[in-house]
């Protein structure tokens, strides 16, 4: 508050009149100006006696003498003039009876407590204390009340807070025309209602009001654009084709009939079909060998079951039936191998000299060629023991009956079998051995033979 100056005096107006202060008194009064005005109206200032006061220029003075000189107040007071009698006051940040003693108080201005209180009637209070309304929270930031209504609640929090429903936020609706407002995850969501179409936030219209609106396959439909080519436009069979905005229906290929009402096929099942077409497909009756490239060049084709074309090459011929037949030769009969494992084939003759397959096994193995073979005990005589040698892929013993003469000695040497005559016989070992009968005389011929003489 800004006061007027007379000289080395400042002049505080109140209550209808003015008290001369000085300077130094005027810069604590202007700021406590407000506080001094309410203890007076409150009659928190006491009159003193009967007094004269003299006005002029908008400034009392005594008619003979200052009514407050002598001071009748008490200590740490101030005395002002009012309606000619002396009132006694506490001076600023003092509190008490102005009559007899004020005392310093503990607060003179809100700076003087802390940040969270506020200084009232020369009180630090509480800056919070019946500031905010119910429910309400309250913040202190330099000595200022900050209310706030709390998580989960809305309202004016200077009055009275109340509890949120999420609702309220589509109350009024965020929403333009023609919307929904829903509430989800505590969040307005505006959405367009069913038959319109639009910004929903700015406002929705009707998807179409003509034909025209929609795209050439579509139609105009309460307010919708829908399928010129819906469910029952046209036969349950029958091909729909979008013009113009219109259905145009037609029976597809192979049936006849109206397709508004009914597109009939030739058949539906196979038994609906002559034999000579047999098989019932997309509602036509076929012959399944009729369809190009079902079997080989030169194959012959039947049909089975109806529906499944067999292929086979003619007699006298052979091949693949899917890919090609032809005539028969002799190595045919070895296509497929007929023989068991690890045997060959080759064609031959039977007892009767018509041709057949003849399976051997291959060289090195042994066993039933037309079931299976295997590998032979050896191949070469070096495989088997000194006293065997290898024959038909098997060690046998090289001394065997028959191998040597009656009556000769048989020893095995590399495999080989050396016959001879044991001691006291003679003759051919691979033969005949005969004992040698006792001798009489012996004679030499001129070629150096022996012939001995029986007595």
């Amino acid at each position: 508050m800004q006061l007027p100056i007379i000289g080395k005096h400042a002049v505080l107006h109140l209550l209808g009149g003015a008290l001369l202060l000085s300077l130094a008194s005027a810069q604590s009064y202007s700021r406590y100006y407000d506080v001094l005005l309410n203890r007076i109206h409150e009659d928190e200032a006491i009159p003193i006696g009967n007094r004269h006061y003299a006005y002029r220029d908008s400034t009392y003075y005594t008619r003979s003498q200052d009514i407050c000189t002598p001071n009748p107040c008490g200590s740490n007071t101030q005395c002002l003039p009012r309606d000619g009698r002396p009132v006694c006051v506490c001076l600023p940040g003092h509190y008490g009876n102005p009559l007899t003693y004020c005392q310093r108080g503990e607060c003179s201005d809100s700076n003087d407590c802390g940040a969270s209180k506020v200084c009232k009637n020369n009180q630090c209070v509480d800056v919070c204390a019946g500031n905010c309304g119910s429910n309400a929270q309250c913040l202190a930031r330099n000595h200022v009340p900050v209310c706030s209504c709390p998580a989960g609640y809305t309202g004016d929090p200077f009055t009275s807070c109340r509890r949120f429903d999420p609702q309220e936020l589509c109350n009024p609706s965020p929403c333009g025309r023609n919307t929904r407002c829903e509430v989800v995850n505590e969040v307005p969501t505006c959405t367009c209602l069913p038959g319109y179409i639009g910004q929903p936030l700015q406002g929705c219209r009707h998807e179409c009001d003509s034909d025209y609106d929609c795209s050439h396959s579509q139609k105009c439909s309460n307010y919708k654009c829908t399928p010129v080519c819906s469910t029952g436009t046209c036969a349950p069979n029958a091909r729909c084709d979008a013009s113009n905005h219109r259905a145009v229906c037609t029976c597809p290929q192979g049936t006849f009939g109206d397709p508004y009402s009914s597109c009939r096929y030739e058949c539906e099942s196979h038994y609906d079909c002559p034999s000579g077409k047999p098989a019932c497909s997309a509602g036509k009756c076929i012959d399944p060998c009729a369809t190009p490239g079902v079997c080989g060049e030169f194959a012959d084709c039947h049909v089975k079951e109806r529906t499944t074309p067999v292929c086979s090459c003619p007699r006298d011929m052979t091949g693949d039936p899917f890919i090609r037949c032809r005539p028969f030769v002799k190595e045919d009969l070895c296509i497929p191998n007929p023989c068991g494992q690890n045997a060959q084939c080759t064609p031959g003759h039977d007892r009767t000299g018509k041709e057949r397959p003849v399976c051997t096994c291959l060289p090195g193995y042994v066993g039933d060629a037309l079931v299976s073979c295997r590998r032979g005990e050896c191949q070469s005589n070096q495989e088997c023991g000194y006293d065997k040698s290898c024959q038909a892929y098997s060690c046998s013993p090289v001394c065997t009956s028959g191998v040597c003469g009656s009556g000769a000695d048989c020893k095995a040497r590399d495999h080989t079998a050396v016959c001879s005559c044991p001691p006291g016989h003679t003759g051919n070992p691979f033969s005949n051995c005969y004992r040698i009968p006792s001798p009489v005389a012996a004679v030499r011929d001129r070629n150096g033979r022996i012939t001995y003489l029986k007595r």
